[in-house]
Parts: structure tokens; sequence; C-alpha cells
């Protein structure tokens, strides 16, 4: 194949991205927007050796989950990636992509993922769900300002203020800041140049409360004629807040570090459930209420709490887990890196009445850890436990020095809550390869019209029904069972490659006699009456009981 050949595809599957699979003589095609079961005219586009990637140009046969797109710029926008398919086939594809990265990185068999998995939890509604948005601002060819997403893997913007996934009160809000950028001369903000003031708008939408928040992103410090602004924007029905966040990086990062109040409050409040948030600029909260409900629900219900557990909620973000989590837990802790997010935390248990909910600031893979080494001191040599650690990592999935802390404090239960799927049986494989196992998995979707898909997974320690019995016969070995672990040269040899130390079998078994490991009655021991038997030094006595820890025999 060659670029710019054009082919017909029969599209027979579905890449991790929503892009349609087909082969043209065993030869592979990637093609966006096409849907399994189309048959499709497409351009090759980049031809590798053994694969393609092609656009598509046609339809030549539509596929039968084949759907028109609610929204006019679907192909064109990176934000949708399926809307072209059928709801209900959107919710297979996202079964079978857990189920694949479980299989393919995870290493469960297919057998152990049909155990535990349950059907993914879709929408009634599956538009206009988001309660949250960023709108990037541009230039376009004119000179004006104009607002909307990127295009798929590019920069560019494409001017819309009407997301099919946003609520109807986004557009009005857009139109708003744009008359106010051209009736007062106010540029969009220019990657290239780094010029221009109005970088982005996030809106937030309080789907019970229907509290409106508008924060602009600045590239600067203040906003020129903000009360031009602020008099359209008070007139739209709840709205509660009005701020802007300046950031001045030259860099991908949306939000700046800081936020300042122009007219309201710095806040909206909602609730999941019956439990209500406080909601800054900063704030991390599930985009999706309803289905929220429905995942923190199931992680409720995969937690089975009875009431007197103690409970880590790690990447806690406002406490909206924690909160749900202390409804029915003895103690919670909460640990989250953004400052703003933990203060809102705090200020939400206090809103809501809950006192046995604590939050901590800092990187989850460094607090948790830090906290599980000073327990430890402080309770001389007593390791800290946990009933329950929820984890809801972003996409990288957890750091490996907290999976060790978590396996290390032993919870009865894990319930790991994932945006990746892909992370998320990185993750469990090491779990499930250091004590536990899956006992019920279920996507939630968060995210219709999209690739992207959360989960929940309830994790176990492993019993010892869970064991298989054999038979041994004792009487067929002539060595304890320390003895087994490690024989007296690879004691040698591990002393002498971590401290350059030689010892003798003699001070190994009289290391070994005081840590109260049996060697055998007579062995080692002096055959004269009144010898003048050596004692191992003390440098090659703490050697050596290094080596019996590291072999696990004390």
């Amino acid at each position: 194949m060659n670029k710019n050949d054009i082919v017909t595809v029969e599209i027979t599957d579905i890449g991790v991205s929503g892009e349609g699979i087909g082969h043209v003589d065993g030869y592979t095609f990637f093609i966006k927007d096409a849907v399994i079961g189309d048959v499709v005219e497409a351009k090759v586009m980049k031809a590798k050796k053994n694969y393609g990637y092609a656009r598509l140009m046609k339809v030549i046969t539509p596929s039968e989950y084949r759907v028109e797109p609610k929204c006019a710029f679907a192909r064109r926008c990176g934000g949708c990636q399926i809307q072209e398919m059928s709801y209900d086939r959107q919710l297979v594809f996202k079964d079978q992509k857990i189920r694949g990265n479980l299989e393919r990185i995870g290493g469960f068999t297919k057998e152990q993922i049909e155990a535990v998995m349950q059907p993914v939890v879709g929408m009634e509604h599956p538009f206009s769900y988001r309660n949250k948005a960023q709108f990037p601002f541009g230039t376009d060819k004119g000179g004006n300002p104009i607002t909307g997403f990127y295009a798929g893997r590019t920069h560019d913007i494409i001017a819309n203020t009407d997301c099919a996934l946003g609520v109807e009160q986004n557009k009005e809000i857009l139109e708003i800041i744009l008359q106010y950028m051209r009736e007062n001369k106010i540029k969009s903000y220019d990657e290239k140049t780094g010029k221009g003031l109005i970088r982005h708008a996030l809106i937030r939408y309080g789907f019970k409360t229907k509290e409106i928040m508008v924060c602009l992103v600045v590239n600067g410090k203040k906003l020129p004629k903000a009360e031009r602004l602020i008099e359209k924007l008070i007139q739209i029905e709840g709205m509660t807040s009005i701020t802007i966040s300046p950031n001045t990086r030259r860099d991908n990062v949306i939000m700046g570090d800081s936020y300042e109040i122009l007219w309201g409050q710095g806040y909206i409040t909602d609730y999941i459930g019956n439990v209500k948030y406080q909601i800054s600029p900063l704030s991390f909260y599930q985009v999706n209420p309803v289905q929220t409900e429905k995942l923190y629900g199931l992680a409720l219900e995969y937690a089975d709490l009875k009431g007197d557990e103690t409970v880590w909620d790690l990447y806690c973000g406002i406490g909206t887990i924690s909160l749900f989590l202390a409804q029915k837990a003895k103690q919670v802790y909460g640990v989250e890196i953004v400052p703003q997010a933990i203060d809102d935390a705090k200020e939400n248990a206090k809103i809501n009445a809950i006192d046995n909910a604590e939050f901590f600031v800092g990187k989850t893979e460094e607090v948790l850890p830090e906290y599980y080494a000073e327990y430890e001191r402080e309770h001389n040599g007593e390791t800290a436990h946990a009933d329950l650690i929820v984890v809801d990592p972003p996409r990288k999935g957890c750091d490996e020095t907290l999976l060790e802390t978590i396996v290390k404090m032993q919870p009865e239960k894990v319930v790991y809550v994932s945006c990746d799927s892909a992370t998320l049986a990185r993750d469990l494989k090491y779990l499930c390869a250091n004590g536990y196992e899956i006992r019920m998995c279920r996507g939630v979707d968060q995210f219709p019209q999209t690739v992207h898909v959360e989960t929940v997974v309830l994790l176990s320690q492993q019993k010892p029904d869970d064991t298989i019995e054999i038979d041994l016969d004792l009487d067929e070995l002539d060595a304890t069972s320390a003895e087994l672990k490690a024989t007296y040269q690879e004691i040698k040899d591990y002393v002498l490659k971590e401290f350059g130390l030689k010892v003798s079998s003699l001070y190994i078994s009289q290391i070994k006699r005081k840590c109260g490991i049996e060697v055998g009655e007579n062995y080692n021991l002096p055959k004269t009456e009144n010898p003048k038997v050596p004692q191992c030094p003390k440098e090659k006595e703490d050697a050596i009981k290094a080596a019996l820890k590291y072999f696990a025999m004390i």
C-alpha cells in the first residue's frame, strides 16, 4: 500500500481509540470515524510495513450500528470520537475495551475476567451531561475572537459555542464573553507568540443546585473593563461565581495556580446523593453528576462497610468519595496533592456535619508510605493497618511505591476507581501478584460519545481457603524449614556481595542459634573439651542477620 491510495474496506473491529479496523489483502487499516460493520472508501494517509492509517472518504454500506451524529462538528472535533456509533454499541465497545486491557496488559485469562465482569452502567440520556467544560479561545482569519474545541490531535480551534455534551447555558455564556471581547477589543491568547489575554473559559454547572461558575483563564493579572462582562453574566439565572485565574506560563496547562473573585463567591455547590459539595475553580469534581452518583454508589456497594472500618481514600480530590464512605465507616482519611481541593474537602465535611473524615495535602505516593513508616517507628514496629483502601488515580494510574505500601498495609479490601483501564490493568497485575484477587469489576459510562470509560474494581485478600493442599513427606528431608530457605553457601555469597565480608559456616551457625533457628544438635560444635572457639564479630553478625532477613529466615 502507498500513500494516497484509495481502498475499499470492511470494518470488522474497533481500536481502543474508537477507530475502525479493517483489512485489505491481509493488510490492516485504522480508519477514524468508521464504525464496525461499515464498508467504506478510504484514502491511505500513512503506510507502514504491515498496517496503515486511512481517512474516511465515503461510507459505501453503513453499519447497522451507524447513527447520524447530533453535532455537526463531530468528525472534526477531538471531543467526541464515537458519536456516529449507536449508544448500545458504544457500551459493548467499552465493555470489550476493559476486558481487552485486563487480558493483554493485566495477564488475566478470559475465564477469570468473565467470572468477575458485570455489565457496563449506561446513561438514559447520553448527551448534555457535562457539568464542567473548558473552552479555549483563539482568533479566526478575520481577526475575530472565537471559542470552541480543538480539532483532533491539533490545537486548531473549531468555532462552536453549542457543544452537544455540555449544558445549554454554555452557549449563552460563551456568546456574552465573545461579544465583550469584540466590543472592548480584547485579544485571544496566541500560543505561538505568547501574546493576547483570554486563554480559556471554565464553566461549571450544579445539576441539582442550578448554580453556575464562570472562570476566565487570562495571560495576565487583570481583566480590563471587567464590570461590563460581569453586568451581562449576572443576568443569567443561577450565576453564582465569576472569577479569573492568571496563567502566564508557556505550556499546555489550562488553569493558573490561583484565582481571584470578580463577583459573587469563589465556588458553587452541588450534591451527589445526599452529600453536598463545595466546588472551586481548581477543584477536581467528576464531570458527569448523573453517572457519578452511580459510580460512587457502586464503590460504596463494593466496600460493603459495616461501620467499624478505617478507610483511606487516595487521590481524594474535594472529598467526593471520602464523604460518601464516611457515612458508613468509622474513620476515613483522604489524601490529595492540590491544597485548594483539600480546603474544599475539609469545608465539605463541615457542611455535611461529618466529623470522621480527616484530610492530608501531598502526593499520595509520598504521604501514605511516610505515614506507614512513621506509624511503625512510633508504635515499636507495629505496622499501620487499613480495613479498606480506595484509589481513584489520574490516567497514569498508581505509583509502584504506593502499590507496595498498599500491600504492606494489608487492607482486607481495595476498591480501585479508574479512568483508564490500561493503567488499571497494569496496577491490578501488581496487586494480584502480591496477595489480592479481583472479586468484581464493572464499567461505568461517565463519558458517552467518547472512547473513555470509568471502571470500578473490588479486590480482596486471598484467604487460606483459596490455597491448594499438597502432601509433603518430611521424613525424606534432613534439614529444618529454615535451612530450606537458604544454604550456608547462599548466605556466604550474599554477605560477600552486599557487605564485602567473608563469613564462615561456624559464624553463620552461631548467629542462627542466636536468632532461635535450629541448626542441628551437633552442627559446627567443637570436637574437644574446653576449646577456644572464635566468636562472630559484631560487624559480621549484623551482616549475617541481614542475610537471614533477606532470605526470610528471621
